[in-house]
């Protein structure tokens, strides 16, 4: 049994835990519809102050984690999947594939300060690397994925690495000068020079099937990829999967918080979260299925407030006369009746 408690002023729904499976009792959803236009793809949740930066299509909101209040919007964005910081330049990046330009922000004010064109195009993922100081792109480019490399300071194009799959996804930092990037359609992860850009390495991930999201435990030494039904855990000295953790079908990110030793991966096919905890960096336990909704894929996890965020959109039923769906492919959607963004605490 499940308890349902509406705050009607606020708009805010919490889903408090009742009798849920033993491990799952630890976890508490709050769900709130924070309005606006557009789809989705990747959050990104600014460590400490709360912000939760939410991709729209063709603008970011910024959203209080606590409380689902916008605080600002980015425009112009078009076709936008990620977000990255880099906090000590006081600058955000987005990646905009619709016209293969990357918007550069100022952290404080959230006012675009400039365009960066990248050539490759299939603009998709993006991650900050304390390392080298520099923003890195993994571009669906064709005929080959590409990964770029930005000044994080001036935002100029400063290396670039071609990879051996047009579907890269997420990338991670070992924060000692390597960047591992998951390829989706090879079902491999490569190992990139942070400063050359230069590809070091491919590993072989089975029994992962399409690897999206990524995160890098720095104490233990481990990756994490997120999987379809099946994540692994990787051992970087080796490029040996040491680790498989069952989870739901349709992720398209993953989310680690180090001190509290738990993994999220979400699940947009299941609407779900599994979360994982780290007893030791070989062994993992599945302590809890938090359910969210059908299609919230991608999460991002504030490690200092020790909270995970999703956001997908409600849509109503498509206009009359819409052609049928095809097997195997998104039907027509109806107009956006609801946007809901998640916070997932314990």
């Amino acid at each position: 049994m499940v308890h349902l408690f509406q705050i009607a002023a606020g708009g805010i729904l919490l889903f408090g835990v009742g009798v849920l499976p033993v491990h799952a009792q630890q976890f508490k959803v709050a769900k709130y519809n924070i309005g606006g236009e557009g789809g989705t793809d990747y959050l990104f949740a600014e460590p400490g102050t709360g912000r939760v930066f939410v991709s729209r299509g063709t603008h970011v909101m910024v959203v209080d984690g606590s409380s689902g209040t916008v605080l600002g919007d980015i425009p112009d964005t078009p076709r936008v999947h990620g977000i990255a910081l880099a906090a000590k330049a006081n600058h955000g990046f987005t990646t905009n594939g619709g016209d293969s330009t990357v918007t550069m922000f100022d952290l404080k004010t959230l006012a675009p300060i400039k365009r960066i064109r990248v050539p490759s195009g299939g603009l998709d993922g993006i991650m900050y690397d304390d390392y080298s100081d520099r923003i890195i792109l993994t571009n669906h480019s064709r005929p080959i994925g590409t990964a770029t490399a930005l000044d994080a300071q001036t935002g100029d194009i400063v290396g670039e690495a071609k990879l051996e799959d047009d579907a890269p996804e997420g990338a991670a930092s070992d924060g000692a000068g390597r960047i591992f990037v998951n390829n989706e359609g090879k079902n491999t992860i490569q190992v990139l020079d942070a400063k050359t850009m230069k590809v070091l390495a491919s590993w072989a991930l089975a029994p992962c099937d399409g690897p999206t999201g990524i995160a890098y435990d720095r104490p233990s030494k481990r990756i994490f990829a997120g999987c379809g039904k099946t994540s692994v855990v990787v051992d970087p000295a080796s490029g040996k999967v040491i680790a498989s953790i069952a989870n739901g079908d349709g992720v398209d990110a993953l989310g680690w918080d180090a001190s509290e030793k738990l993994i999220y991966i979400p699940a947009g096919r299941d609407g779900n979260v599994t979360v994982v905890s780290q007893s030791n960096p070989d062994q993992y336990t599945v302590v809890g299925t938090v359910e969210t909704m059908r299609g919230a894929k991608t999460i991002a996890v504030d490690p200092v407030r020790h909270a995970a965020y999703l956001f997908q959109p409600e849509y109503g039923p498509p206009p009359a006369g819409s052609p049928p769906p095809v097997p195997g492919q998104r039907g027509p959607r109806g107009p956006i009746v609801a946007a809901w963004f998640f916070a997932i605490t314990h």
